[in-house]
């Protein structure tokens, strides 16, 4: 019974956190950290710990589906990972084999439309998870509804130092003028791979960093991020949710911000121009959400009724 009791108290919660979260970010991406902790606290190795996020994965890749969320982006493994022990690093080769396979195998990934993309310097992969690499993308390349990115021999700085040198390398040659450098043409540089930009970063396992993941695609579009205690493996649908909410909470907050300075800079041209005001205020009106444009009309029909008295 108390069972029973539990299971429809969560279930009313995670329709809660649904209707609080709707419309979600398009591109999340997750540092899935504590597998070899949670195995390590229920008496298992480290082998037993990676199987059980991979089963995480799985289901986070569905709720993101079933929430609008059109890219996820998975740090599953760092160049950091090289350091760890020849066993635990040979078994996390077998399994990304497997799981690679698997998902690509998967006739929901295909009814899904959705596209598998490795990211990171795949060229210090073992041959086996390369051919594992290369056949789930070539089963999902005609995809295009869902990116799902898996970030494999990733590190944020290795990243951004090899495009500036690629970039370096064609300026020397002659083959890049220096004023073409552009955002646009760095993103072409990160790994070959167009990304969109994050809007939420998720970090379970406690640790409160983003250990420099997709710092350009990240870090440059400000995207909220969300900490939380669980280990990966033990990540739930409800601490899903939760960062969703962070997620549209910092958004609210962002757009009652830009509200807010969008109309204090019409209150500031209108006390000199009014007509120069309207302007101003068209050109934010663009770039503003519904709330906030219709601030700012209000604003100016009030220093209109001001100047006609």
């Amino acid at each position: 019974m108390k069972q029973w009791v539990n299971r429809q108290v969560t279930r009313a919660y995670e329709r809660l956190l649904r209707r609080e979260g709707a419309g979600g970010p398009s591109h999340v991406a997750i540092i899935q950290d504590g597998n070899r902790r949670y195995a390590r606290e229920r008496g298992g190795d480290a082998a037993e710990g990676h199987r059980a996020g991979a089963e995480t994965t799985e289901q986070v890749l569905e709720w993101c589906q079933d929430l609008g969320v059109k890219e996820l982006t998975l740090y599953a493994f760092s160049t950091e990972n090289f350091k760890r022990p020849p066993e635990e690093r040979e078994h996390l080769y077998d399994l990304l084999c497997e799981k690679l396979t698997s998902i690509a195998d998967n006739e929901r990934i295909h009814e899904n439309g959705v596209a598998i993309r490795a990211i990171g310097e795949i060229d210090r992969l073992p041959e086996r998870v390369r051919g594992a690499i290369d056949y789930a993308e070539a089963e999902t390349a005609d995809h295009a509804s869902f990116r799902l990115n898996v970030a494999l021999a990733y590190g944020g700085r290795n990243e951004l130092l090899r495009a500036a040198r690629d970039v370096l390398d064609d300026v020397d040659a002659g083959d890049l003028d220096p004023d073409a450098i552009d955002t646009d043409l760095v993103d072409d540089r990160l790994y070959g791979r167009e990304v969109r930009d994050v809007d939420l970063i998720i970090r379970t396992g406690g640790d409160e960093r983003t250990s420099n993941f997709l710092p350009w695609h990240a870090n440059g579009n400000e995207a909220a991020a969300y900490f939380c205690a669980p280990y990966w493996p033990a990540f739930s649908k409800i601490d899903f949710l939760r960062s969703i909410r962070t997620y549209q909470s910092r958004e609210r907050s962002w757009q009652r911000t830009r509200s807010e300075r969008g109309a204090a800079i019409v209150r500031a041209v209108a006390e000199t121009e009014f007509e120069e005001a309207r302007g101003v205020a068209g050109r934010l009106r663009e770039k503003l959400p519904g709330a906030a444009a219709a601030e700012i009309d209000a604003e100016l029909d009030a220093r209109g009724t001001e100047s006609a008295d």
